[in-house]
This record gives C-alpha cells, sequence and structure tokens, in this order.
C-alpha cells in the first residue's frame, strides 16, 4: 500500500517537473507573448532585433539602422498626363519590396529562428538606434517617387491642369497591418490639400471667366462707341412691350413704377447722339430701369407673349417706316415742282416792264450772229428766268474770247416776255443772245412729233392729273408734270431748231460753267453725233436701270450693261445728225412706247436708245454731276470740273436745296 502512494507522489513530481519546468523556463517569453497580443497583428517594422531566451539579439547578417519614428505619407501631386506612368512606377516599386520582405523571412527560417518567436512591439522600435534594411529600401524608393512628384509637379503648373493623389503605396505593398487611424488621419490630410488646392484652381478659373467677360464688355463698347444710348433705347422698347402685356396692365403699381422710368430714361436720352452727350445721371437712370424691368419679368414670364408683341410692334413700326418714307418722297417731288415765291413774282415783274417797252426797244442786237458756223453757239431750253441768267453769265465769265458766243435760249410762251426783258435789261456783254417762243415752232405739232401727240392724250393726261393711287407708278419722279411740257423734248430737235448750224453745245438750265468751253467746238467726234461724259461708274447706272429689259424689243435690241451717259452739257454734230437720220429714230422708239412699256417717262431713256452706239465719250471733268441730289460729291472733282450740274431735286433755289452750292452765288451775283 506504501509503495503504492509512493510511485503515485514519484509520477506527479514527474509530471510535476515536466510540466512545469518548461513553464518556469519560458516566463519571459510568454509575459512578452502575452504583452504584445494586442499587436499582433500590426506589422513589425524593425525585423533587425528580436528577443531570445529574455535577451535582444541583433541580426548580424543585416546591416543596422537606427529606428525613426513613422511618418505620415506624403501627398504627391501629379499631372493627369503622367497618371499612368507613376502609377506603374508604383507598382513596380511595391512588386521590389514584396520580393524583398520574402527574401529577409526565408533567411531568418535558416537561422532556426521560429515563426512563434516573439518581435519587438511597435514602441520597442521606435526607441531603436538599430538600422532597418527594409526601411533604407522604402526611403529608397520613396525619394525616387517623392522626386518624380515634385518633376510632375512643375510640369503640372505650367499646364494649369493639377490635381492631388496621395503617395504611400509602397509601405501599403509591404504590409497591410499599419496602424488604420494613421492611414485615415494621413488620407483625411490628403483630401484637406486636394480640397484647397482645387479651390484654388477653381477661384482662378472664376477670376479668369470674369476678366474674359469684362474684357468681351470692353470690346463691345469700342465696336459700340454709342452703347449705352442704344441700352436706353433698348430699355425703352422693353418698357412699351410691358405697358402692353396683359399680366402687367393688371398690376397698377409696376405701371406706375415703369411709366416713371420710361420718363427718366427719356429726359436723360434728350436729343443725345452720343454717349459723351447724356448727363451724369444717365446710368442711376438706366440702373433704376434694368431693375423695374426685372420686376416686369417676374410678373410677365410667357416668352411667347412677349416674342409675339415684338414681332407686333416690329411690324408696325417697318409699316410706318414705308408711309413715312413715301410721304416723304412725295413730299420732296412736290417742292421741287413747286416755285418758289420770289421766282414767281419775278417773271410777272419783268413781263410788265416788257410790255411797257416799245418795240423797238424789245430787239436783240447781232443779229447776223445767229447763224453764223463760225461762232460758238450754245442751245438752252428754260421756263426759269433766274436759272438760265446763272448759265450765260458763268460762260461769258470764263470764256476767253465773249464776243464769239451766241446764246439761243428757248422758253415758253409764259415766260417769253419775261426771259427777254431780263437780257434786254441785263445784256451779256459782248456776247449774243437769242430768246424764241416755243409756239413760234409752228413745224413743231403732233402730226409731227409722236411725244406731242402722247402728251396730249386722255391717257396721259388721266396719268398724272386723276392720281389713282391703286394704278398709278410706284416711282413718283416719273409723275413729275414737267415731262408734259415739249421743252424738256427739244433737244431731240436740234437740226430742226438750227437749221444752218454745224455744231451746237447743249446746256440745261441747272449748271454752272466755270472753265473756258470753246475746246469742245474743235473736238473731233471721229462720225459719232453726240459727245457725252459717261455715267456707269460707281453710283450711276448702266442700260439695265432706264429700260425695261424684260420686253424682247429691248432687249433683243440693247446690252443691259451697256455704259449710261447723262444730258446737261453735251456737244452735237449736227452734220452726222442730219446724216444719220437720228431724229427719225427717235420718232420710231417714241412710236413703239405708247403705252410706257419700254421705258417710262422722260428724256434720258429715249436719249440712251436714239443715240446708241453713236456716242463720243469726253472727259469727265468738262462734266462733273449729281450735286443736286448727292453731298458728298468731291470738292477736288468740283473744283477741276468745267461744268458742275445740280441734277437732282435739292436745286439751289429751292428751299430743300443744298447749301454753300456754287449756283447759288452766281445767283447772289446776278
Amino acid at each position: 500500500m506504501k509503495m503504492k502512494i509512493k510511485l503515485r507522489k514519484s509520477v506527479l513530481f514527474l509530471l510535476l517537473v515536466t510540466v512545469l519546468a518548461p513553464i518556469v523556463l519560458y516566463t519571459d517569453t510568454l509575459g512578452a507573448y502575452f504583452t504584445s497580443s494586442s499587436s499582433r497583428n500590426e506589422f513589425v517594422e524593425d525585423v533587425s532585433t528580436f528577443t531570445f531566451a529574455g535577451e535582444v539579439r541583433p541580426l548580424n547578417v543585416l546591416p543596422q539602422e537606427s529606428s525613426t519614428t513613422l511618418k505620415e505619407p506624403l501627398g504627391i501631386v501629379y499631372s493627369e498626363k503622367l497618371s499612368d506612368s507613376s502609377s506603374d512606377n508604383s507598382n513596380a516599386s511595391s512588386g521590389e519590396n514584396a520580393r524583398i520582405t520574402r527574401q529577409l523571412a526565408e533567411e531568418l527560417a535558416e537561422d532556426g529562428i521560429s515563426n512563434s518567436s516573439t518581435l519587438s512591439s511597435k514602441g520597442g522600435n521606435n526607441q531603436s538606434s538599430d538600422k532597418n534594411p527594409i526601411r533604407q529600401v522604402t526611403d529608397q524608393v520613396h525619394a525616387a517617387v517623392v522626386k518624380t512628384g515634385e518633376e510632375n509637379s512643375k510640369e503640372t503648373q505650367s499646364t494649369g491642369n493639377i490635381r492631388g493623389v496621395g503617395q504611400n503605396d509602397v509601405k501599403k505593398e509591404i504590409s497591410s497591418q499599419h496602424s488604420k487611424d494613421t492611414s485615415e488621419n494621413a488620407s483625411e490630410k490628403i483630401e484637406l490639400k486636394n480640397i484647397q488646392h482645387s479651390s484654388r484652381s477653381s477661384g482662378k478659373d472664376i477670376s479668369r471667366e470674369q476678366v474674359k467677360t469684362r474684357n468681351q464688355k470692353q470690346n463691345e463698347q469700342t465696336l459700340l462707341p454709342d452703347a449705352r444710348i442704344r441700352h436706353l433705347k433698348d430699355q425703352l422698347i422693353q418698357g412699351k412691350v410691358y405697358l402692353s402685356l396683359s399680366a402687367t396692365r393688371n398690376n397698377p403699381h409696376f405701371i406706375r413704377e415703369l411709366r416713371l422710368r420710361m420718363k427718366e430714361v427719356q429726359r436723360a436720352l434728350g436729343v443725345a447722339t452720343k454717349d459723351s452727350e447724356l448727363p451724369r445721371s444717365a446710368f442711376e437712370r438706366l440702373k433704376a430701369m434694368e431693375q423695374t424691368l426685372l420686376k416686369g419679368k417676374q410678373i410677365e414670364d410667357d416668352c411667347a407673349a412677349v416674342v409675339k408683341k415684338l414681332r407686333a410692334m416690329l411690324h408696325s413700326a417697318d409699316e410706318q417706316l414705308r408711309v413715312h418714307k413715301k410721304q416723304t418722297l412725295f413730299l420732296t417731288h412736290l417742292t421741287a415742282k413747286t416755285m418758289p415765291k420770289g421766282l414767281h413774282c419775278l417773271p410777272l415783274r419783268l413781263t410788265t416792264e416788257y410790255f411797257m417797252l416799245n418795240s423797238s426797244q424789245q430787239l436783240f442786237l447781232n443779229k447776223e450772229k445767229l447763224d453764223d458756223p463760225k461762232l460758238y453757239h450754245y442751245a438752252l431750253f428754260s421756263d426759269n428766268v433766274l436759272a438760265a441768267a446763272v448759265v450765260v453769265n458763268s460762260t461769258i465769265a470764263h470764256a476767253k474770247d465773249p464776243s464769239k458766243h451766241v446764246f439761243h435760249v428757248v422758253t415758253d410762251r409764259l415766260n417769253y416776255a419775261a426771259m427777254k426783258m431780263w437780257f434786254l435789261a441785263n445784256p451779256p456783254g459782248k456776247a449774243t443772245i437769242q430768246v424764241q417762243n416755243v409756239e413760234e415752232f409752228t413745224w413743231l405739232n403732233s402730226s409731227y412729233s409722236p411725244v406731242l401727240r402722247q402728251l396730249g392724250s386722255p391717257s396721259m393726261i388721266d396719268y398724272y392729273f386723276k392720281s389713282r393711287r391703286a394704278e398709278s407708278d410706284s416711282n413718283l419722279k416719273f409723275r413729275n408734270p414737267k415731262y408734259l411740257s415739249i421743252m424738256n423734248h427739244l433737244r431731240f430737235y436740234l437740226p430742226e431748231i438750227f437749221p444752218k448750224l454745224d455744231k451746237v453745245l447743249f446746256l440745261d438750265d441747272d449748271i454752272v460753267v466755270q472753265k473756258d468751253l470753246t475746246g469742245l467746238w474743235s473736238l473731233d467726234l471721229k462720225g459719232k453725233v453726240i459727245g457725252v461724259v459717261e455715267t456707269c461708274g460707281e453710283s450711276f447706272h448702266r442700260f439695265d436701270r432706264y429700260l425695261n429689259f424684260s420686253n424682247p424689243l429691248i432687249s433683243q435690241s440693247f446690252s443691259p450693261r451697256a455704259c449710261g451717259w447723262a444730258f446737261g452739257m453735251n456737244v452735237f454734230d449736227l452734220d452726222e445728225w442730219r446724216k444719220q437720220n437720228i431724229t427719225e429714230v427717235y420718232h420710231k422708239w417714241q412710236n413703239l412706247n405708247h403705252d410706257r412699256q419700254l421705258w417710262k417717262l422722260g428724256t434720258l431713256p429715249p436719249g440712251l436708245i436714239t443715240f446708241w452706239n453713236r456716242t463720243y465719250a469726253l472727259d469727265k471733268s468738262w462734266h462733273v454731276l449729281g450735286l443736286g441730289y448727292n453731298p458728298n460729291v468731291p470738292q477736288k472733282d468740283i473744283e477741276q470740273a468745267a461744268v458742275i450740274h445740280y441734277n437732282g431735286n435739292l436745286k439751289p433755289w429751292l428751299e430743300i436745296g443744298l447749301p454753300n452750292s456754287k449756283l447759288l452765288g452766281e445767283i447772289c451775283r446776278l
């Protein structure tokens, strides 16, 4: 029994020794193990030292480095263009670090180091002064990445396209056991930096947009020097729109405010035509009007209604403009046909004085010169005494030898006495003057002249005097009663009027002579009938502007682009006229145009047709036209011209005439 008890005790003792001895021997290791169990899942940063049997032993196989405090990952700035290459470099470096880690683990296993050995904690690593080769490798990779990031950031600053990217992929590849708090803090800082950087970039973009908008406004003001006046006028138009819309009309407070603002804008505008002429308060009025218009926009937000109203206003404005243009044209032609009071009274007084003379005093001198072909003969057909006097006096004033100049003036019966009395009372110096009455041309009758027959027809009288608007011509200038006068067509009967003359210079009564014209008689017209100044240049017209080329008679006989010319100062070779029978050509075309289908009334269209291919082009300095409608005729051309022509409605003796005219000065000298 006792033996059994001793045997049990010995067995228990052995069991205790065999069980407890290892526990006692490895108490320090277990303590270290249990104290570091909380960080088992963490990566042991410094593997160059380890504990064995309670002792800290260095690994002589690896070079040592001092332990340093773990730094937070750095945020590296990359260019978008280089992001792909940066990620490739990061992936490559991460693979290299993983390979180095596996090699270290294999070497530790070969030296008999158990995987269950307790490694030093993170705190111990921070206090260690030994060198860590893994840190060396990772630091080298990190330095390379930082250098690449700096280069990328410099290039990115030059392009302006930058974005923040966090960089710590190398250490993440080494171990996934790093502290979550540290990585989260680092990522928050990186995100904060990215937000700040993006905000700065967006701020720069906004400032750039503002500068761009400001530059655009400055450019608009440069291109539109009167932009503020235009803006104010546009505001008035918008105000009129809101005044007429139903939604805004139902708001009396807004309507009162809008009317007040519109009155203020109208007062600010006044008669200003430039921004510099606006008062200082104009800008304040503009801003106040903008606020009121914004209120109207809030009240009436239906764009379709506003567009519809604007279209109606535009159509109404176009219609009013058309009516005003037509009225202006009518009044202009009416004024051009109306004789001023002074010019109307002058022939009456002259006629009275003429009939107070005896028969001997009513005769002109030098009758023998009237048919002398060696002299310089002028043909002037006019019923305006003052205008005819200007033509005669200006020609004589510039003539080298006035005694060789003969003027043949033809007028109507009403002004015959007044015209004779003027030149009897104001003889043209040594020049010869003749005044004839068109009624004395017995050969000129309706049986001989088609134009006389047409002018006396009922249809022509109806056209001029009945004024049927539905059937009236759109061009009012063709409705001028001067076309009813045979005086306007006498130029086509020069050989009949002057049967003994070889060459005649025709002058209109709205011209002023500035140079000696005797050189025109020495010109060789080379078989042509008429010498003209062509007017197919810049602002003048060609045949297609005078003739109806839709009619086959015209289109088959003439070219629409043929160069036109003008009456006013023309030299005629009467011998060639008679040889080519020009008068019959004129009669032929007048008969064809009895219904006014070839051309409208006037003398230029039949002149272009009658003298087709029979004109001799004179130098333009002989005859400058357009002074009766164009105020922009170059002054140089006027000064160099031998004859200036006030063709058009703005005759100098009319109230609507252009100011500072040479003809008006000649009238004053009379």
